[in-house]
């Protein structure tokens, strides 16, 4: 029954929609992606759209990972934003790269956030420099002036070639 594709469709829109807010998964996930299996266990593994990865679903805790293009079309496609975190000029190159973002650099938060949820990190523009795990709640990471606040999994500059740096 988990592979039945109109299922699978529902069941991960239904997902994201718990997990990111009510309308997401119909924005994330529209009608022509990809969704790929487990060999061993026959669940829902990746979403892809397009060719591109947009989010895995852990077997660990249900959720979802979100891909930077993943991240990308919920900035791009949901009002109001949630699970949001805005980082100074100062850090965005470093966040961009994959590093964490410390609780200092951080301009603003969706104070909704709660430890360990997906979140999006933007630049003070609003463009995606990453996507992480929180670490503190939306108001700790506004309040706090050390420590970390997010834990980056993948920078939108992760991968790319640097230019000027090879020989």
């Amino acid at each position: 029954m988990e592979k039945n594709g109109k299922y699978a469709l529902l069941k991960i829109r239904k997902i994201a929609d718990y997990q990111f807010g009510r309308g997401v998964g119909k924005v994330l996930f529209p009608d022509n992606v990809e969704i790929t299996f487990s060999k061993a266990t026959g669940k829902i593994r990746h979403v892809y759209l397009d060719g591109k990865r947009i989010a895995t679903l852990r077997p660990k805790d249900g959720l979802f990972s979100l891909t930077i293009e993943g991240a990308k079309r919920i900035v791009k496609n949901v009002r109001p934003l949630r699970f949001w975190v805005k980082v100074s000029d100062e850090a965005s190159s470093f966040v961009a790269d994959g590093r964490s973002v410390f609780a200092k650099h951080v301009l603003d938060a969706d104070e909704e956030i709660r430890p360990k949820e997906e979140v999006i990190v933007l630049d003070a523009k609003g463009n995606v420099l990453a996507v992480g795990r929180a670490l503190l709640t939306g108001k700790e990471m506004k309040a706090f002036k050390t420590g970390v606040a997010v834990k980056v999994r993948k920078g939108v500059n992760e991968g790319k070639i640097k230019k000027g740096l090879s020989k």
